[in-house]
């Protein structure tokens, strides 16, 4: 059970990261065509500003679980290096369980946030007038995905066999798919 509910969040990490990545390339691509019509054509742009804003912004939401799951965050571990292998563990757990804690509460009040730019009709003050409640739901999405991958994470530090499950798996996966990898030179696959 625990290893499908690993194996389900992460790939919904994933997912996020890829979403991630796509939502990257999309505001790259309009700020592009922005730049052409402002200074090449001289037309306006309207919606382009807010488009380039909120699917970076969004990226960063979405993509933040994959983040963690990958260990891809900036840290600075010189106090976590000098400590034996069970109080560094504990310092991960503490960690975990303090990043869990800000991101129940920042899903909490991004989803009252969501709910009152949806009841109240909240608009962006431009000519778009952009509805709110679609920008400020990636970010209700990224702390409830970035909850469920804290949850992974503890899991995996109390329970390290669940780690080491994945990684073996991971690795074994890695070298089945390229056989070739480990000979020699000269040698054939």
């Amino acid at each position: 059970m625990s290893r499908y509910f690993i194996r389900s969040i992460e790939a919904l990490s994933r997912l996020g990261g890829v979403s991630a990545v796509v939502l990257l390339i999309v505001a790259m691509v309009v700020m592009c065509q922005m730049i052409l019509m402002r200074y090449l054509f001289r037309a306006p742009t309207i919606w382009q500003t807010e488009v380039v804003v909120f699917a970076a912004t969004a990226a960063i939401f979405i993509g933040a679980p994959y983040v963690l799951m990958k260990k891809g965050h900036v840290g600075v571990d010189v106090i976590e290096l000098m400590l034996s292998t069970p109080n560094r563990r504990r310092m991960q757990c503490l960690g975990a369980v303090l990043g869990l804690t800000f991101c129940v509460l920042m899903s909490v009040a991004s989803g009252i946030y969501v709910y009152e730019a949806w009841e109240g009709g909240w608009t962006t003050p431009t000519i778009a007038a952009i509805p709110l409640w679609i920008p400020a739901t990636p970010m209700l999405v990224g702390f409830g995905l970035l909850c469920l991958q804290y949850v992974v994470e503890l899991m995996k530090l109390i329970r390290p066999e669940l780690a080491i499950e994945r990684q073996q798996a991971a690795a074994s996966q890695h070298d089945q798919t390229i056989p070739h990898s480990h000979q020699r030179l000269g040698e054939t696959p």
